[in-house]
């Protein structure tokens, strides 16, 4: 439920999977650096597989659909990038969990580098196919909107200044994006962000409350769990077939779980012997 409360200038906790994310881009950050350091040409190999290229996307290399979010080649994009994904994270961890986080991140970016990199097809607003993009924001733009859906009330310091609610604030990061695509100031970037944000936005209302994976889990434990009921109701009749042929008579109930004759000589309208 959206909720609102006071402004406070401490910041959030630093655990968890929003832990998790910030530390595999930032380490990946400085491997890179390291690595550009060490061996320039190998880098710059390993950098040019790992950005997304829709184009490359196309030709097989379908890992670019996830790994371009770990890949960040300015300081201040990779500063931003995780102070803003720190706070966001923080926010929407301790309600939902960490797997609720994960998953609505990784939807966020694999959703909308799918979809940017289809629509760079079209070659509408300037796209082309091969055209690169990196950087971890399209994530970022599904955890955004998440806010501004479930705690759309709740307040911020927009550039530590501005007192905003979290709606407003997530229009105004959503406005820039589509003025950048519109203006096509890198307007791939722009298209990256703005997929991610709508697949947050599908996430959140159509994923279950404790995540997809758990709710996969669910499923197949209970299509596992009828069918070990079958099996043991079929067991029970062929048992009962058996031994009515030994003149013994067993009975089982509608679960296969055998029932005590004494049980069934019992008088049905007799509750005492219930409690």
């Amino acid at each position: 439920m959206p909720r609102s409360g006071p402004i406070s200038l401490s910041l959030p906790a630093f655990q968890g999977t929003t832990r998790k994310l910030i530390l595999l881009n930032v380490g990946a950050f400085f491997g890179l650096l390291l690595l550009r350091w060490l061996s320039p040409q190998l880098e710059a190999v390993l950098f040019g597989h790992l950005l997304l290229e829709p184009l490359a996307v196309a030709h097989g290399e379908v890992w670019q659909l996830l790994t371009y979010s770990f890949v960040e080649q300015g300081i201040i994009g990779i500063l931003f990038g995780m102070l803003t994904l720190w706070f966001t994270g923080s926010l929407l961890e301790p309600s939902f969990g960490g797997r609720w986080l994960g998953e609505l991140y990784l939807t966020s970016v694999i959703g909308g580098a799918l979809l940017a990199s289809a629509i760079s097809f079209t070659h509408v607003l300037g796209l082309r196919p091969d055209v690169v993009a990196t950087g971890a924001w399209a994530g970022i733009f599904g955890l955004l909107v998440a806010i501004a859906m479930i705690f759309g009330d709740q307040e911020f310091l927009l550039w530590f200044v501005l007192r905003i609610k979290a709606k407003y604030m997530v229009a105004i990061y959503i406005l820039i994006a589509i003025a950048m695509l519109l203006k096509q100031a890198d307007s791939f970037g722009a298209l990256l962000q703005l997929s991610g944000a709508l697949f947050g936005a599908l996430y959140v209302k159509f994923a279950p409350r404790r995540g997809i994976a758990f709710g996969f889990s669910e499923r197949y434990f209970g299509i596992r769990n009828n069918y070990y009921r079958w099996k043991r109701r079929r067991a029970a009749r062929k048992f009962e077939v058996y031994m009515r042929k030994q003149n013994r008579e067993v009975h089982f109930d509608k679960d296969g779980r055998y029932v005590d004759p004494d049980e069934l000589r019992k008088n049905p309208n007799d509750k005492r012997w219930m409690n």
